[in-house]
């Protein structure tokens, strides 16, 4: 499908969502598919993960849709579920997970798999994703920034940026997986990752989604003038009706159960309540892409082919009904000169 006088670049932000972010690659690919090319990428959470891969494939110029698509389609989100000897134990070690304040799931499988993927496309550290772009700051110079909450100092750090200003720490030598897994690091699910910084104190990192799960504003130009090309965001938006009283029994789906639970309906809540409202602003809603992901959880680490791939093709529709009426000049005339806001 054409896209009205739009040029073809973006850079992209998208949003976390767990499982839900097959849907995200459907996006990715519509867009490709309508000849864009991406420029940077910002993701948290599911979208770091999403993210990190896109973005070491157009970095190397490798993975077309189809190769995408099946990817995204082939992730074993089973075996992202990868308890201890004490948290296999149902009920006990859901439980003792919660208690030591760490996390249900290990998450090593997730980092070994994307970690792996990305080998398999020739990016190991950010300095493999670092861009030669004089019109950025030194420290935005890369393909992929991935949204990431320290626990421990408060804040909310994205990386590479802020490898050096916040740990002291070469960014370019920082292994990619090891951001993406910070930021996959649901609380309470998976557990959380510790970076030491140079001065050698430990920082505890979670998802990103705690403080910002759709940070849309990632690559608004700091000087206030209008951007070279768009900024596209996409989310993956659930309808989130009120829990019924089975749902408030803790532990019910963590352990296997189809209906969610009060753990699961604070998690998503927690990660994705806050774009509800987000979304509903005129300058975010004008450039963001709004998968529907009502019929997948968060957690629904046993989705199976046919939802998944209804969840794919939900997004690649969405970027296509977006694009059909996306204006980028009208853009720039109501949000970006008259009003000069930052972007």
């Amino acid at each position: 499908m054409a896209v009205k006088r739009a040029p073809q670049r973006a850079d992209l932000v998208l949003s976390g969502g767990g499982v839900k972010g097959i849907g995200l690659v459907g996006a990715v690919v519509a867009l490709k598919d309508a000849g864009y090319d991406l420029e940077r990428i910002s993701g948290t959470s599911a979208g770091s993960l999403v993210g990190a891969v896109v973005a070491a494939a157009t970095q190397q110029g490798e993975l077309s849709s189809d190769e995408l698509r099946e990817l995204a389609l082939s992730v074993p989100y089973r075996k992202f579920r990868d308890s201890g000897p004490i948290q296999s134990i149902p009920v006990l070690g859901t439980a003792w997970g919660l208690l030591r304040e760490t996390g249900i799931y290990r998450g090593d499988f997730a980092y070994d798999w994307i970690r792996s993927e990305l080998k398999n496309l020739g990016v190991k550290t950010f300095g493999d994703l670092a861009i030669d772009d004089k019109n950025l700051l030194p420290e935005r110079r890369y393909r992929l920034v991935v949204t990431v909450a320290d626990l421990t100092t408060g804040q909310l750090v994205r990386l590479p940026w802020d490898y050096r200003r916040v740990y002291g720490l070469d960014p370019d030598e920082q292994l990619v997986a090891d951001a993406v897994r910070a930021s996959m690091a649901i609380p309470f699910l998976f557990q959380p990752v510790t970076l030491e910084t140079v001065a050698g104190q430990p920082c505890t990192l979670v998802d990103g989604g705690v403080l910002s799960n759709f940070p849309i504003d990632s690559f608004d130009r700091p000087d206030g003038a209008e951007p070279r090309w768009p900024t596209f965001g996409v989310a993956v938006v659930p309808y989130l009706p009120a829990p019924s009283a089975q749902q408030l029994i803790p532990g019910l789906g963590l352990l296997g159960c189809a209906t969610p639970t009060f753990l699961e309906s604070l998690i998503t809540t927690m990660l994705v309540g806050h774009d509800q409202a987000h979304l509903s602003q005129p300058w975010v809603k004008v450039r963001a892409i709004q998968v529907d992901s009502t019929d997948v959880g968060v957690l629904d680490f046993d989705i199976s082919r046919n939802e998944a791939e209804a969840l794919y093709a939900k997004g690649y529709a969405a970027t296509t009904e977006f694009l059909g009426s996306w204006d980028w000049f009208g853009y720039l005339d109501r949000f970006r000169r008259a009003h000069r806001v930052r972007g």
